[in-house]
């Protein structure tokens, strides 16, 4: 009984600050809904919504502690059925064979793939004679064949091969095939033939009404400033990538400045705090308004009218609109007299954002946007209790970057390390050098140039723009190129990042000497993932591609093809070579079959048809790999193209071989049970 009237009197203590720990609540029960590996029946939803009523019910007739810890369950349980109903929501058919042939749709999306090629996004398809009930929603297309000048709208047509969008590389690896689910996106392909346009523009939808405008900006934006700045520019401000080249792009990733690129909270804040400033200033220049009218909520509601103005020109993307959500909360609070830049705000925020999109809990953007913001107004918070920063005026904006600099550096660090396996080692000095240019020269002349724009005067403030994105260019291509400018990092395990999130969301949000429980949480998260192992073997699910582990680090069945994959699994080894490089460390040297020996037993990998035809028997203590299909005799384990598409991708680890599709289990998402969803729909 002590020791429930100590937890009671602690969330009593806690009084006033239970509100923040509502959006973690809801993304305890969004990630328990992901984590499954089988997709609940209606009967689970049923009990939870009995779940949220009796605990709602509970927490309005008992003490106000153990309401909390009600209220807390009942979120949990929302979260979960939450993420269920979103993710059959969203629910189209996904193309569960490859296709050859004529592909036929209307132009929604343009941006570039990861081998510099454009890439379209297409709605309203048509593909052969596929029924419509088994037809994509959309898909999307590199183009490799050349193309006319295309522009969202207009119905294209070309001749080109789609597949169902891939799983994970390697089990409990990033599933691409869920991220598509969520963005209704039913296949992938490329062409490698011209595109042909069958039907001009449609200008009805609203949809393609924004995108259009959006690309007829990017296009005078990069008219007036060409190459590199110029595609740096348009997607600062409409957020279209496809005129930056992947060198660029790469440079900016080394040096840690490829948030710049992202429309998100950094360019949402700056542009709004911007408007704020000058309409505040403004406005209270004029007596008559200053004596008689409320200059500071004028001001809010002139920074939200140009937060949606922004929304609606960046394409409104999830980091766009997580973005816009948290200076909606931000300016509404000052509207309403309240504190701005709070807890609360932040909570808010993360609970529209979660409410509206569940998956984007999984998305290193809303986890890092989050991270730094709560420990930004965390400390913040904690530094103004203890009264104003010591030392001369001039010297505090520069000390309140490089503090802010070094806070959010920290809070995001560790998930974009887990994520992307990378960490920039003189990204602080980057970040100082470039993002103070971005404040006070790129988004206020971004600002000035839409201004401008309707009288045909932008390109002075655009020029003005150009320099400043050509500096943040600079320092981005001297840091990456310094001497460990870039290290690499092996991926944790899957229960990594939730222990440090939670640790860290304890010391953020609770009140009192408990808060220092949350090192543990934090601690014992760098300590798994510094005994996390890799696999020792890997298959591609095509079975194109073997890389097995070595004292010298992973080696690659292949020098080239599958470079996606390779370059995946040595990401998440946390190394840092190339292919080429690590196809050299193959032991048994470059035959057309190769062979590795694993746990007693022979891995021999067959890649194309005339390995195959000269091996056509195994024996038991041999495991097969083939990109091929192959017939043999014998009882020895083979993985072709036919069981690898039931198995998806392998990683043999602790004397057993686990598949990706053990990994993720019966979902949705997973192959077949699109078309299983599709069925119990229709009757």
């Amino acid at each position: 009984m002590r020791v429930l009237a100590r937890v009671e009197a602690a969330l009593l203590n806690q009084t006033g600050y239970l509100f923040q720990w509502c959006p973690v609540c809801l993304a305890v029960g969004i990630g328990l809904y992901f984590s499954l590996r089988f997709e609940p029946d209606w009967q689970v939803y049923a009990c939870l919504l009995v779940l949220v009523a009796t605990s709602a019910w509970v927490g309005r007739t008992v003490s106000s502690g153990w309401a909390a810890l009600a209220t807390g369950g009942a979120l949990v349980a929302a979260g979960f059925t939450l993420a269920g109903a979103r993710a059959h929501t969203v629910a189209e058919p996904v193309l569960s064979w490859r296709y050859y042939g004529p592909v036929e749709g209307r132009v929604v999306a343009m941006d570039r793939s990861a081998s510099d090629a454009l890439r379209v996004t297409l709605d309203r398809v048509r593909i052969g004679d596929v029924p419509l009930d088994r037809r994509p929603q959309r898909v999307r297309l590199s183009l490799h064949g050349g193309s006319v000048s295309l522009k969202p709208g207009q119905r294209i047509m070309t001749t080109g091969h789609l597949s169902t969008p891939q799983g994970p590389v390697e089990p409990g690896g990033f599933d691409f095939r869920r991220h598509a689910w969520f963005q209704r996106l039913g296949a992938v392909g490329y062409t490698r033939v011209p595109v042909l346009t069958i039907a001009p523009p449609e200008s009805e939808p609203q949809e393609v009404r924004t995108t259009a405008l959006r690309m007829a900006i990017s296009e005078r934006v990069r008219a007036i400033l060409p190459g590199e700045v110029g595609g740096f520019a348009a997607a600062v401000t409409t957020g279209d990538r496809s005129g930056m080249g992947q060198s660029t792009l790469e440079s900016l990733r080394a040096s840690n400045l490829a948030h710049l690129l992202a429309i998100s909270g950094l360019h949402m804040g700056l542009l709004t705090g911007f408007v704020f400033l000058v309409c505040r200033l403004v406005l209270s220049a004029i007596p008559v308004v200053a004596l008689r009218l409320p200059v500071r909520k004028l001001a809010a509601l002139c920074a939200l009218i140009a937060a949606v103005i922004y929304l609606m020109l960046s394409g409104g993307n999830v980091a766009t609109e997580r973005a816009f959500v948290m200076a909606s909360v931000m300016l509404g609070a000052i509207l309403i007299d309240r504190r701005a830049i709070s807890l609360r705000a932040v909570a808010v925020a993360a609970l529209i954002v979660l409410i509206l999109r569940p998956e984007s809990l999984l998305s290193p953007g809303f986890q890092m946007s989050f991270a730094a913001t709560t420990a930004l107004v965390a400390v913040f918070g904690a530094l103004r209790d203890y009264g104003p920063m010591p030392g001369p005026k001039w010297l505090k904006p520069m000390a309140t970057l490089l503090l802010s600099s070094a806070i959010a550096g920290l809070a995001t660090a560790p998930i974009g390390a887990a994520h992307f396996n990378t960490m920039s080692h003189y990204g602080l000095l980057a970040n100082v050098l470039s993002v103070p240019v971005m404040g006070t020269v790129v988004v206020p002349s971004a600002v000035l140039a839409a201004l401008l724009a309707p009288f045909g005067l932008e390109a002075l403030a655009l020029t003005v723009m150009g320099f400043g994105l050509e500096w943040i260019m600079v320092v981005s291509a001297w840091v990456s190129g310094l001497d460990g400018a870039q290290g690499y990092v092996v991926s944790p395990p899957h229960y990594v990042l939730p222990s440090f999130a939670m640790g860290a969301l304890w010391l953020a949000l609770w009140r009192g000497r408990a808060k220092w429980l949350g090192v543990a949480p934090v601690a014992l998260a760098f300590l798994l993932w510094g005994q996390g192992h890799r696999p020792d073997v890997l298959v591609a699910d095509s079975g194109g591609l073997v890389g097995v582990m070595t004292e010298n680090g992973r080696a690659l069945s292949k020098e080239k093809g599958s470079g996606f994959v390779a370059m995946v699994w040595l990401e998440n080894d946390g190394d840092g070579v190339d292919q080429k490089h690590a196809a050299s460390r193959w032991p048994a040297g470059a035959d057309i079959v190769q062979r590795y020996i694993w746990q007693g037993k022979e891995l021999v990998h067959i890649t194309g048809k005339r390995a195959a035809q000269g091996f056509d028997e195994c024996h038991d203590n041999q495991i097969v790999v083939s990109a091929v299909a192959l017939d043999l005799t014998g009882e020895c384990g083979v993985y072709d193209p036919k069981r690898l598409m039931e198995t998806g991708s392998l990683a043999f680890a602790n004397g057993r071989i686990r598949t990706s599709r053990e990994a993720i289990g019966n979902r949705l998402w997973s192959p077949g049970m699109s078309a299983h969803h599709r069925e119990k729909r229709d009757q």
